[in-house]
C-alpha cells in the first residue's frame, strides 16, 4: 500500500514539478500575482459591512460591472497578437491600473475625511472596483499568450518535439499556470491568517490599521508581475540565440512575431471590439432601464458573432468540439450564488471574525491547490463533459453542509460531539471539500486552445473564449442580483449610532436551496444540449 501511495505522489505531484521548465516562469509570476490579490478580499467584505450602507443587491449589481472588463480581453487578445514583440507594454499598464486601485483603497482607509472631500466614499469604493480587473485582464491575457510561447517548438539538439509531447507540455502548462493562481492565495491566506491572529483583542483603530497594513503590501503585487515581464525578456533572448546558432531562424521568427509571418489586423474582430466597447459604455453610463442586462445582451451577441468568425479559422469538426466545450462550461460558471448576505449572516449569527474567514480562505485555496494534483490524470483521460457532469453532482451534495448550518444542525451535532462538530468545523469541511470544484474546469479547455489554435492566432483563441467564459460570470451575478431581488437579505445598517436598516435573514434558507437547485438543473441542461446536438466536446 505504502509502494502504491508513493507511486502515485510521484506520478501526479512530483512528475509535475519535473516538467517544469525556466520559461514557464515569467507567465507563472504574472499568474502568480493575479492569485496574491485575494490578500485584500477579506479586508474588503468587513470593510463594506461596517463602513459602507451598499445592500446584497448593489453588491451584486457592482459585480456584474467589475466581471466586464474581462470581456475586453477580445480586443487586447487580438493587440497581442498584432504587437506581439512589445506585448510586455500591456503588463507595465495593467500594473498602473491595479497599483492605483490599491492607492484609491488605502486613501479611504487611511484619510477617510480628505477622500470624501473629492467625492463620496462610495463613489471611490465603486470607483477602485472596477478599475482593478481591468488592470488584471490586461496582465492576463499577456501571460495567457506568454504560455504559448514559453512551450518549445524545438529540443535542446534543434529537432521537432513531436505534437504528443508538446500537448502534454501544453497541459503541464496551463496546469501549472492555474496552480500559480492558487498558490498565491494559499499564501495570501496564510498571510491573513498572521495578520489577524489576534482580531479578537483588536479594538477598531486596531482592525483599521491591520487593514491598511494589508492594502500597503498589496502593493507587491504590480512588483510581482513586472519581474515576470523582466525575467520573460531576459529569457526570450537567451533562446533567440540557441535557435540562430542552431540554425532554425523560422523557429526564432515564429517566437519574435508569434507566428511564421505577422498577424494581419482583423477587421471583424477589431470592429465587432469597438462596438462592444462603445455598446457598454452608451449603455453603462447612460441611465438606462436594465442597462445591466442590455449590456448583457449585446455582448453576449457580439462576442458569439466574433466566436462564428474564428471558427471559420478551424476545421468543422474542430469547430464543433470548441463550440460545445464552450457552452458546457459558459452554463457552469454562470450558476448563481447567495451573494454578500450569505457571509453576512456567516459573521453576524455563526460569530465568524476575520481570522476565521482567512483560515477558510486558507483551506479553500490549499485543498483547491491539490485538487489540480489529484485531479490532473482525471482531467488529461475523460472529456469535459465527463468532468462537468462529475462537478455538479459533487457540487449539489456539497452545498448541503451550508443550508445545515442555515437550519442549525451545527447546534445539534455540538450537543452530541462534545462541541467538536460545531459551526466552525462543518464551515471548515465544506469548504475543504467544495473550493477545488471551479478551478478544475478551465484546465483542458485551457490546453486545448493552446494546441490546436492557428499558431497566428493562439492570444486571440484565448481571449475571444475567454471573453465568452467570463461573460458566464457576469451572467451568474446578474442571477444572484435577481435571487436577491427575489429573497431580500440584509444585514444591520447603523448611521450615527442608528439603526436605518435592520438585520434580517428569514429568507436565505429559500435563497440557498434556489442556488442548490439551479447548480444542479442548469449544467445538466448544457450537458444533454450538447450530446443531443452535432455539437462535441473536448
Amino acid at each position: 500500500m505504502q509502494r502504491v501511495s508513493s507511486n502515485w505522489f510521484d506520478r501526479i505531484v512530483l512528475d509535475l514539478g519535473r516538467q517544469l521548465r525556466l520559461s514557464y516562469l515569467p507567465p507563472l509570476m504574472i499568474y502568480a500575482a493575479a492569485g496574491i490579490q485575494g490578500l485584500t478580499a477579506i479586508v474588503g467584505t468587513f470593510f463594506v459591512k461596517d463602513y459602507l450602507g451598499l445592500s446584497a443587491e448593489f453588491l451584486a449589481a457592482l459585480g456584474f460591472w467589475a466581471m466586464l472588463p474581462w470581456s475586453l480581453k477580445m480586443p487586447l487578445g487580438h493587440l497581442v497578437d498584432l504587437i506581439w514583440r512589445w506585448k510586455a507594454i500591456l503588463v507595465y499598464l495593467g500594473a498602473g491600473l491595479i497599483a492605483a486601485s490599491l492607492l484609491m483603497m488605502l486613501g479611504l482607509l487611511s484619510r477617510p475625511d480628505a477622500m470624501a472631500s473629492l467625492m463620496p466614499i462610495e463613489s471611490w469604493f465603486v470607483f477602485s472596483v472596477l478599475l482593478a480587473p481591468l488592470g488584471y485582464v490586461v496582465q492576463d491575457v499577456v501571460a495567457d499568450a506568454m504560455t504559448v510561447e514559453a512551450v518549445p517548438t524545438l529540443d535542446e539538439q534543434g529537432q521537432p518535439i513531436d505534437a504528443e509531447q508538446r500537448r502534454l507540455m501544453h497541459t503541464t502548462m496551463q496546469t501549472l499556470g492555474r496552480v500559480a493562481i492558487i498558490g498565491g492565495g494559499v499564501a495570501v491566506a496564510l498571510l491573513n491568517v498572521w495578520l489577524f491572529r489576534d482580531v479578537g483583542a483588536m479594538d477598531q483603530a486596531a482592525q483599521l490599521a491591520t487593514y491598511i497594513d494589508i492594502f500597503a503590501l498589496a502593493l507587491l503585487i504590480p512588483v510581482v508581475s513586472v519581474s515576470g515581464v523582466v525575467l520573460g525578456s531576459l529569457l526570450k533572448r537567451r533562446e533567440l540565440n540557441r535557435l540562430r546558432a542552431l540554425g532554425a531562424t523560422e523557429a526564432a521568427a515564429r517566437l519574435v512575431q508569434g507566428g511564421t509571418e505577422p498577424t494581419k489586423p482583423n477587421p471583424w474582430i477589431l470592429g465587432g471590439s469597438l462596438a462592444f466597447v462603445l455598446f457598454t459604455l452608451a449603455v453603462g453610463l447612460g441611465d438606462v432601464p436594465n442597462n445591466k442586462e442590455i449590456v448583457f445582451i449585446g455582448s453576449l451577441g457580439i462576442v458569439s458573432f466574433l466566436i462564428w468568425r474564428l471558427l471559420r479559422e478551424l476545421t468543422p469538426e474542430a469547430g464543433r468540439v470548441l463550440l460545445g466545450t464552450a457552452i458546457v462550461i459558459f452554463v457552469f460558471r454562470a450558476v448563481p450564488s447567495p451573494g454578500a448576505g450569505n457571509t453576512w449572516w456567516m459573521i453576524d449569527d455563526l460569530g465568524f471574525d476575520q481570522q476565521f474567514i482567512s483560515v477558510l480562505s486558507l483551506v479553500g485555496s490549499s485543498m483547491a491547490l491539490a485538487a489540480m494534483f489529484i485531479f490532473r490524470r482525471f482531467m488529461a483521460d475523460h472529456s469535459i463533459v465527463t468532468i462537468i457532469a462529475f462537478l455538479t453532482i459533487l457540487s449539489t451534495l456539497l452545498s448541503l453542509p451550508n443550508l445545515a448550518l442555515y437550519y442549525g444542525f451545527h447546534e445539534w451535532s455540538a450537543a452530541h460531539t462534545a462541541g467538536i462538530v460545531d459551526a466552525r468545523f462543518i464551515a471548515l469541511i465544506d469548504t475543504a471539500l467544495e473550493s477545488p470544484l471551479g478551478q478544475v474546469a478551465m484546465i483542458p479547455m485551457l490546453a486545448w486552445i493552446a494546441n490546436s489554435a492557428p499558431a497566428h492566432l493562439k492570444a486571440t483563441f484565448f481571449a475571444v473564449m475567454a471573453s465568452f467564459t467570463n461573460l458566464a460570470l457576469s451572467a451568474g451575478q446578474l442571477g444572484t442580483k435577481y435571487l436577491n431581488q427575489l429573497y431580500a437579505v440584509t444585514r444591520e445598517v447603523r448611521v450615527d449610532g442608528v439603526v436605518t436598516v435592520p438585520a434580517d435573514y428569514s429568507e436565505l434558507g429559500w435563497l440557498l436551496w434556489t442556488v442548490m437547485a439551479l447548480g444542479l438543473v442548469l449544467p445538466f441542461a448544457a450537458i444533454i444540449f450538447v450530446r443531443l446536438s452535432r455539437l462535441r466536446s473536448a
